[in-house]
């Protein structure tokens, strides 16, 4: 697949082939689903917490006596019926990590960035540099190369002027190559890369697939 190749000015200056190993590979939405899911369970903290009955303060003696009273049984005020007593069946911390093997990662980002292409939502820039952290002057360049909606900008290294002009942009995301994910592929509607960006994706999604 062969796309137009831009500068910051959004005139098209040369093309660049795209591997079809990577942006033409079979779309498989179900391995694209469980990467996501994989991606969202490791993002969370697992770190909620309620006391349970052995852990409230209080309760040291018997509520009342046990008969006489027209009242139910009770043994101490921590039980979870008593108002500051424990809870029953709460969350409790845990590890929501899933595992997944890496070549069935990379074959989700290969189905990510091949949804992508066939749906015209790459664009290839010569190179991607400021003199300066200015986000006006990147917004107007994303208007030239023709973005609309949200936007993710990949670099091949970290440029802090690029990252920072990025960063203030509403709908925009900056990320390097080598973190790209497949939330933030499908979460964007247009994919901005630089050939640097390009050819840090080849280093680790090419090759020969086993």
């Amino acid at each position: 697949m062969e796309v137009q190749v831009r500068n910051l000015q959004g005139e098209k200056i040369k093309t660049v082939e795209l591997p079809p190993e990577i942006f033409e590979a079979e779309i498989n939405e179900s391995l694209m689903h469980q990467a996501l899911m994989r991606q969202l369970a490791n993002a969370r903290l697992g770190t909620h917490k309620t006391k349970s009955r052995g852990e409230v303060s209080g309760g040291g003696k018997k509520p009342y006596k046990q008969k006489g009273t027209g009242h139910a049984r009770q043994g101490s005020r921590r039980a979870p019926q008593f108002k500051g007593g424990g809870k029953v069946h709460t969350p409790q911390p845990r590890d929501y990590t899933l595992k997944m093997p890496r070549q069935m990662r990379r074959a989700a980002l290969r189905s990510a960035l091949s949804v992508k292409a066939a749906g015209e939502q790459i664009v290839v820039v010569d190179q991607l540099e400021l003199d300066a952290p200015k986000t006006s002057v990147m917004i107007e360049a994303l208007g030239k190369l023709g973005v609309e909606g949200s936007a993710l900008v990949l670099l091949d290294a970290k440029n802090e002027n690029v990252e920072k002009s990025v960063r203030n942009i509403a709908g925009a995301k900056i990320l390097r190559a080598n973190y790209l994910n497949v939330r933030d592929l499908l979460g964007c509607d247009i994919v901005v890369m630089p050939l640097g960006a390009l050819d840090v994706i080849k280093s680790f999604l090419g090759g020969v697939l086993v």
